[in-house]
């Protein structure tokens, strides 16, 4: 009986792949990159849940504040006094309300503004960090593979 044999089949597939460079790269190095991505990644959001948190407690306590200036204007708006003495310490009061409530929303704006700012800073260098890693470990897999790549045979002279 005849063998079929395929040219395919007889190839050294190893000699084929020798001559296109694929990089190998150092997972060594890969991995210590992702490692410090999630301590980045991790250490942002802790930031952020502590600002956020501050921000929370912050709100409570101008919560509170204004209920007790509100129950403090009733009373006085409740106190003896004639019409125009009310209007005024009610003019008074919603001046002061105003001015109060300007100054909570600038507060605690600038408190979110400082969290975002130190979360997104975190992110920023890391991933910057992050790009040139990669680029170092890419260009030392390059090396690696011009290093170890057979060099081609000269043309044979006639």
């Amino acid at each position: 009986m005849q063998k079929n044999t395929t040219p395919v089949f007889d190839m050294d597939v190893t000699k084929y792949l020798a001559q296109f460079r694929v990089p190998l790269f150092d997972m060594d190095a890969m991995m210590a990159a992702h490692r410090k991505n999630v301590e980045a990644v991790t250490a942002a959001n802790q930031l952020a849940f502590e600002g956020v948190s501050a921000l929370m407690r912050r709100q409570g306590e101008i919560a509170r504040e204004t209920l007790e200036n509100c129950s403090t204007a009733v009373k006085e708006l409740m106190a003896d006094g004639t019409v125009e003495e009310k209007a005024v310490r009610q003019a008074e009061f919603a001046r002061n309300a105003y001015d109060t409530g300007v100054a909570n929303v600038r507060e605690l704006t600038d408190m979110l503004a400082k969290t975002n700012e130190g979360a997104f800073g975190l992110i920023n260098n890391r991933v910057r960090e992050s790009l040139d890693e990669v680029q170092g470990v890419v260009a030392g897999a390059a090396r690696a593979t011009e290093a170890a790549a057979p060099k081609a045979a000269a043309p044979a002279k006639k």
